[in-house]
C-alpha cells in the first residue's frame, strides 16, 4: 500500500473507505436494534454493549435522532453527577406489519416502531382455503388496516408474512412457497401479496415464533436454543449461535416432519411416523376420537378438554395425553442430542394448553429420551406470546431489514 510523499502515513484505499463506512453503518443499526430491544437505554449502555467508545455511540445516536427513529425521554439521577439522559425509539415514526397465514386464514398485526401493536384484523377461519383465497382474505386485511389508519400508512416499512411451509428466496429475491402438507402447488409470495412498492418479506412461521422469542420472549439472551410451535401444524425454530438456522435452502426446522416411527401414522405430508401425525392437533383429536372422546369444535377447547380429562381420570384421555408427552419427550429429546440447546421454549396454541399443567412431565419426558449430559444442561420454558407469536415474529421482517440498511440514511417510504 503506496504512502503519500513526506506524510509517514499509509493511502487510505478505496476499498478501506468502503469497510470503514461499512462497519459505521453496522455501528449505527446494532445501535438502533439495541434501542428497540431495551426500549429505553442511555448512550452510556450503548457503548457498553456495543464495545464502543461513549463519544462514538453519541454520535451514532445523534444520527438515529436525526433520522427521525430514536428519541430522548427525560433522564435520570446519576450517582453525584449530571442526570443521565435516557433514549427510546419514536413508535410514532415508522409502523410495520406482520401476518401469520394458514390454511384456513389470516391473522394480520400492525406494529409501530417500538414493536407495539396498535391495530389487528382476522379474514378466514371457518374452513381451509386455497392459496388464491389467503391472497384474497391478506388484501382485505390489509386494506381494512389502511382504512383505520390512513395517516401512518406512508411511514409503512414492510409486510411481513409468516408461512405454513418452506419459504425459498432465490437470487433475484423472489420468494415460493412449498407447502406441502397443505397438499397446495408450489406458491409464489407474490402472488400471495403484491403490495406494488412497498416490501413484502416471507419465511415459515415457526422460525418466526422463534425470532419473536428471541427479541422479546424466552429465548431472548440465549445463544443455543429449541423454539417449537405446537398447532394444527408443528414446527421449531433451531437457535444457533445467537441466529435462526436456516440451512441451505432455508428448510432448517423441519422438525414435524421427522419421522419419529418407521411405517407409522400417516402424516398430512404423504409420509408416515411424522412428529406431526402424533402431536398435531388434528391428529391428537382423531385419536381421542377414535377412544370414544367427545368434545367440541377442533381448537383450543377441544384440547382442553382432552387435558382436563386425563387430569379427571378418564383412561382413553390419559392414554393419549400420556402418548403425546411421550411422543414430544422422543422428538424434542432426538433435538437437544443434536442442538444441545440451553433453552427450549413450547409455544403455539396446543403447546400452550400443554405447559399449562404438563410442563414438568414434559421436561421429564424430554430428558429420557435423550443423553443425561445434554439433557441436564436445558430449561423448558413456556413461550412468552401466544396466538400473536407468528405475526409479531413477522412484522420484524420489515424492522430487520431496516437496521440491516444504513438505518440513518433510510427511513420509512
Amino acid at each position: 500500500m503506496s504512502g503519500e510523499p513526506g506524510s509517514g502515513r499509509p493511502k487510505l484505499s478505496l476499498p478501506e473507505v468502503s469497510t470503514v463506512t461499512t462497519l459505521r453503518q453496522r455501528n449505527r443499526a446494532l445501535a438502533l436494534k439495541q434501542v428497540i430491544l431495551a426500549q429505553e437505554t442511555t448512550r452510556a449502555t450503548i457503548a457498553r454493549d456495543s464495545g464502543l467508545s461513549t463519544a462514538s455511540a453519541g454520535n451514532l445516536v445523534a444520527e438515529l435522532i436525526a433520522a427521525g427513529l430514536v428519541e430522548e425521554r427525560g433522564s435520570v439521577s446519576s450517582h453525584g453527577g449530571r442526570p443521565i439522559t435516557l433514549i427510546g425509539p419514536r413508535a410514532e415514526s415508522a409502523i410495520t406489519i406482520g401476518a401469520d397465514i394458514g390454511e384456513r386464514g389470516v391473522a394480520v398485526e400492525l406494529f409501530d416502531l417500538a414493536m407495539h401493536r396498535i391495530d389487528r384484523e382476522f379474514r378466514g377461519g371457518a374452513k381451509e382455503e386455497s392459496p388464491e383465497q389467503i391472497g384474497d382474505d391478506i388484501h382485505e386485511a390489509l386494506r381494512a388496516l389502511r382504512g383505520r389508519n390512513a395517516e401512518r400508512w406512508p411511514t409503512l416499512l414492510g409486510v411481513g408474512l409468516g408461512l405454513p411451509g418452506v419459504v425459498e428466496t432465490a437470487p433475484d429475491g423472489s420468494q415460493m412457497l412449498y407447502a406441502q402438507s397443505l397438499g397446495w402447488p408450489p406458491v409464489p409470495v407474490r402472488s400471495l401479496c403484491d403490495l406494488g412498492g412497498v416490501p413484502v418479506l416471507a419465511e415459515n412461521g415457526a422460525k418466526m415464533q422463534a425470532r419473536a422469542e428471541m427479541w422479546f420472549g424466552s429465548a431472548r439472551g440465549a445463544d443455543h436454543a429449541l423454539v417449537a410451535l405446537l398447532g394444527r401444524g408443528v414446527g421449531l425454530g433451531i437457535v444457533s449461535a445467537g441466529q435462526v438456522a436456516y440451512g441451505s435452502r432455508s428448510s432448517a426446522g423441519e422438525w414435524g416432519h421427522m419421522v419419529i416411527e418407521r411405517g407409522g401414522r400417516l402424516c398430512r405430508c404423504g409420509n408416515r411416523g411424522c412428529v406431526e401425525a402424533y402431536i398435531g392437533s388434528d391428529a391428537i383429536l382423531s385419536a381421542w376420537k377414535d377412544t370414544g372422546g367427545v368434545f367440541e369444535g377442533t381448537g383450543w377447547r377441544a384440547i382442553g378438554a382432552l387435558i382436563a380429562a386425563a387430569h379427571q381420570g378418564d383412561p382413553a384421555a390419559s392414554t393419549i395425553v400420556d402418548e403425546i408427552i411421550d411422543c414430544l419427550g422422543v422428538a424434542l429429546g432426538g433435538m437437544v442430542n443434536l442442538t444441545n440447546p440451553e433453552r427450549i421454549v413450547i409455544g403455539g396454541w396446543v403447546g400452550l394448553r400443554l405447559m399449562e399443567s404438563l410442563g414438568e412431565r414434559i421436561t421429564a419426558a424430554v430428558k429420557k429420551y435423550s443423553l443425561s449430559r445434554p439433557g441436564d444442561q436445558f430449561q423448558l420454558l413456556v413461550a412468552k406470546f401466544g396466538g400473536d407469536a407468528v405475526a409479531t415474529g413477522s412484522a420484524l421482517l420489515p424492522l430487520e431489514a431496516l437496521i440491516a440498511a444504513d438505518p440513518a440514511e433510510r427511513g420509512p417510504r
